[in-house]
């Protein structure tokens, strides 16, 4: 199973799980929680996320675009990771629908690969950028802070590029295999993808893998260790200046601030990701014989990928928060587009106006070129 055909698969065994032992010989599991209070659990969640979701990347998009002049070093990325959590959220609703009717799929089959390509190429996507933009960051400080702007946009865009192009060749082997299964003796038909019979668990244990690899074990060393990077040169920096104390204050109390921004980054990719691949690479380890597959797996398996594919979206309504609205550049220019939009002769909006003339405080993190 694979994580976008996740809502699906499961319903298949809606009141009994079966436990295959060597490939012969099967157990009938009795099911130890109410699994349809589950799904409308699920379901429940799935709508938040898609409504919190829905506004605050949309909100964040719109205020990237309108923006005239972009002061951040990363709004490329900040718009591009806007846009993959825009269309992940944007898919919910049809998982709701089908989680709402047990599982069944009523799309036909080429929605089925569609929307589950939509899904899969802007989760890795929104990933990447986030790996990619610790980087970013990182050199940014340390080797290009004072290369040409025009140069470093161009260098950015093709990242962005490239980002896009690998999400998209990641998701296709699943997508390829999906299908719109009709159950026998039944009017239930379930989007899954279905492999080789003669190697179906090494197939589905590979994408599981895959999944694990592109998704997490790759990306988050790479976002840790940049950042723990970028926060000793943001140390080293404030030691270096620390001889002017009075002109240098501000600049280290903001450095602090960004220290800590760098630490919410970590702390939060790896409270959304890190549960969830957990549990892929247990699943992915029970179909590879590694691990035995018990009742107990079997129900820790059913709750546990539900559960944190759950937790696992909230990312989409994290990312606005941590990356966009926590700085104080990006509330400014919210505040100032709904301002000058509507009240544009008002005495606030001048005021903003002309304090965005001698603004001083400025983030360390979203503009390294600065220290």
């Amino acid at each position: 199973m694979s994580l976008e055909s996740l809502p699906d698969f499961f319903p298949l065994y809606e009141d009994l799980n079966f436990t295959e032992v060597h490939n012969a010989t099967w157990e009938i599991c009795p099911s130890a929680f109410d699994r349809g209070a589950l799904l409308r659990a699920m379901c429940t969640l799935y709508v938040f996320i898609f409504i919190v979701g829905l506004a605050a990347n949309a909100l964040v998009v719109w205020v990237n675009v309108r923006a005239e002049h972009h002061r951040h070093e990363t709004h490329l990325y900040i718009l591009n990771l806007a846009v993959a959590d825009l269309c992940v959220v944007a898919t919910l609703p049809v998982w709701v629908s089908s989680l709402a009717q047990g599982g069944h799929w009523a799309f036909g089959e080429a929605a089925c690969k569609l929307t589950h390509l939509l899904f899969s190429v802007n989760l890795f996507a929104s990933i990447f950028f986030l790996a990619c933009m610790s980087v970013d960051r990182y050199l940014t400080v340390t080797y290009f802070g004072d290369a040409p702007g025009g140069r470093k946009r161009l260098v950015r865009r093709l990242v962005c590029a490239g980002a896009w192009l690998l999400a998209l060749v990641a998701s296709v082997p699943d997508t390829y295999f999906l299908r719109a299964v009709k159950v026998s003796h039944s009017d239930v038909t379930h989007c899954c993808p279905v492999y080789p019979e003669d190697s179906q668990q090494e197939w589905m244990a590979a994408v599981q893998l895959s999944f694990v690899m592109l998704g997490f074990a790759v990306p988050f060393p790479v976002i840790a260790v940049s950042y723990a990077l970028l926060a000793s040169a943001l140390a080293s920096t404030s030691s270096s200046t620390s001889s002017s104390a009075s002109s240098s204050s501000a600049g280290d109390q903001e450095r602090r601030l960004s220290r800590k921004v760098i630490l919410t980054y970590i702390v939060v990719f790896l409270v959304c990701w890190a549960p969830y691949h957990v549990v892929l690479l247990m699943d992915a380890l029970v179909l590879l014989g590694s691990l035995p597959l018990t009742c107990a797996m079997e129900n820790a398996l059913y709750v546990g990928m539900h559960l944190t594919q759950c937790l696992s979206l909230l990312h989409c309504c994290v990312n606005p928060v941590v990356y966009s609205f926590i700085h104080r550049h990006y509330r400014y220019d919210l505040m100032k587009a709904f301002i000058f939009k509507y009240s544009t002769r008002t005495g606030i909006a001048r005021l903003m106006e002309n304090s965005n003339g001698v603004e001083t405080e400025y983030s360390a993190v979203e503009n390294p070129s600065q220290l």
